[in-house]
């Protein structure tokens, strides 16, 4: 299958070139190529700086931790984390051994560095993550259980080193909350009850401080959330067991995700989710994950409706994705819409990976998806699709909130096996432009696009190879 796009109209032109930073009164008479959004990627990087640390550093097992397995460590890592930051910076250190622990409250200018062949297991008790603080659950805003890492309007702060981050999760403990309580929706896919109660919270505006879950609540919590921050670096650390997202920064900018190995296979055991973050780079990290590799929100329904905060400029590149249910994930919690995503030089491959590029959102989420770009990524094997975008997402066909979904363009990509190259459902007055396919290359495609109210998509220069090739007359 091939097609061929000769020119952008001077629309696209102008909304690329305003992307870009380079706006002109006037289209040049004639140019030799349109500007590419990836002119504004250069721009985007030059403001993620990671922080920088003090050489100081300070020893949780100064402070009374013993790396016995079985000391709880909780007090001394805060005393750690205190010293450091009142002496105006520096490294908390953890070496030598398993440290167990309940939650972990950074502070600015902490780097809470776990050395390689060192283990910071939390503990799998609930009340050792009390009392609540402010958090969201699934893009809804609310007072439930701190995160296993957790930092509120910090300001450069990190979380390094090559050891191993455990949040303990299994089925007896944070993950049995979800799949013990999966049947107990009026709906398929409408969660458990406590998160429905949240959801009406939101719906009817009921002051957050009043949204008190935790012990009250089946709510669990996600590992790593930087709240209100700016100048994040996650770096190097191995993650398992978490009880939901693990990399979950929120409402927060300048943000490095950086050399993250993690795998863990819970329920909305989601890898990394930016949530209404500003300028984010992720970069040769490998993800093995129980849902979406990395999930870029903005908020759900109406309560991310009334925070109102975008997730915008994010660059992913040189990472591995392995099992999962999407690789590059758009949604579902967007209601503050998403823009400016570029995913560049990834590798893609698991016969348990189900889409390379997702965007999903509904018309109760509504929001504006739109400046979605991939290039250069390279595709083994799919269950899905080579790109879904999913305007029905939980089975939702109608509602006020009518979703925006423009400017999505795949370039220079291979896939090896997949079902189908899209997947692309919109509904009747839903908005789909722009979604452009180019110079890609896809073989071992056992059939047809799905395509139902789909918008604009245009194929140019696109090979695709079904997986069973028909016969020739006389083979």
């Amino acid at each position: 299958m091939k097609t061929r796009l000769t020119c952008l109209s001077f629309v696209s032109a102008l909304l690329l070139a305003l992307l870009a930073g380079c706006v002109t009164a006037t289209a040049p008479a004639s140019a030799p190529k349109p500007p590419s959004p990836w002119d504004a990627a250069p721009a985007i990087l030059a403001r993620i700086k990671p922080p920088q640390f003090p050489a100081k550093d300070f020893p949780i097992t100064d402070f009374g931790a013993k790396g016995d397995g079985t000391t709880d460590c909780t007090d001394a890592i805060a005393q750690a984390i205190a010293a450091a930051n009142k002496a105006g910076g520096g490294r908390v250190v953890v070496n030598g051994g398993v440290f167990l622990t309940g939650a972990v409250h950074l502070k600015s200018n902490v780097n809470l560095y776990v050395a390689e062949g060192t283990t910071l297991k939390f503990s799998p008790d609930p009340a050792k993550f009390l009392p609540v603080v402010l958090a969201r659950f699934e893009g809804t805003e609310c007072m439930n259980y701190s995160p296993l890492i957790y930092a509120l309007d910090q300001e450069n702060i990190a979380i390094s080193g090559k050891g191993t981050l455990d949040g303990s999760a299994s089925n007896d403990t944070w993950w049995g909350i979800a799949r013990r309580n999966a049947t107990r929706g009026a709906v398929p896919g409408s969660g458990l009850p406590s998160q429905r109660q949240l959801i009406e919270m939101g719906e009817k505006n009921v002051p957050v401080a009043e949204r008190i879950f935790g012990d009250k609540g089946a709510l669990r919590p996600n590992f790593i959330v930087p709240y209100r921050c700016k100048n994040i670096l996650i770096e190097d650390v191995h993650i398992i067991n978490s009880p939901m997202w693990e990399v979950a920064p929120e409402l927060s900018s300048n943000i490095t995700v950086r050399g993250v190995e993690i795998h863990s296979h819970g329920p909305n055991n989601d890898g990394c989710d930016p949530e209404s973050c500003r300028d984010v780079l992720i970069e040769k990290c490998i993800f093995d994950t129980g849902d979406d590799c990395i999930a870029i929100k903005s908020g759900k329904d109406n309560d991310g409706r009334r925070v109102n905060v975008p997730t915008e400029n994010v660059i992913i590149r040189d990472c591995v994705m392995m099992d999962g249910h999407g690789g590059v994930v758009l949604g579902s919690e967007n209601s503050g819409s998403i823009r400016n995503v570029f995913a560049e030089n990834n590798q893609m491959d698991s016969p348990h990976l189900q889409r390379a590029l997702r965007l999903k959102t509904n018309a109760g989420r509504g929001g504006v998806l739109e400046n979605v770009f991939m290039r250069n990524c390279t595709i083994g094997e799919v269950s899905d699709s080579i790109l879904t975008i999913d305007l029905v997402y939980s089975r939702v066909t109608s509602g006020p909130f009518v979703p925006t979904v423009r400017n999505v363009v795949m370039e220079n990509v291979t896939g090896k096996k997949a079902p189908r190259v899209l997947s692309i459902v919109g509904i009747e007055k839903s908005i789909i432009e722009n979604i452009r396919v180019e110079n890609c290359t896809f073989r071992g495609v056992e059939g047809a696009d799905l395509l139902a109210y789909s918008g604009d998509v245009t194929y140019t220069n696109v090979t695709v190879e079904p997986a069973k090739k028909p016969k020739t007359e006389g083979n």
